[in-house]
């Protein structure tokens, strides 16, 4: 697990809609050449992911067309 620390300039923190402290933080580190996924319950960090920016564009793709399918369950496929 991850020890606490700020989110960096770059990122943002999204909440889950399940409440109960869940959150998901997104961190550029150009440092590193990489963008950190973080899931974390209240402070804790219980996983992340590193991924080079070229995959960052693929996940913004798949986000998109998801949003474009709309919000209805009954339209998703695995």
């Amino acid at each position: 697990m991850c020890s606490l620390r700020p989110t960096p300039a770059v990122g943002s923190v999204f909440l889950d809609a399940r409440g109960d402290g869940r959150a998901l933080r997104v961190s550029w580190h150009s440092e590193a050449g990489v963008v950190v996924l973080s899931v974390w319950r209240d402070n804790v960090c219980t996983a992340t992911v590193r991924l080079p920016p070229e995959d960052v564009v693929g996940l913004i793709e798949t986000l998109a067309a998801g949003l474009a399918r709309g919000t209805d369950p009954g339209l998703a496929t695995a």
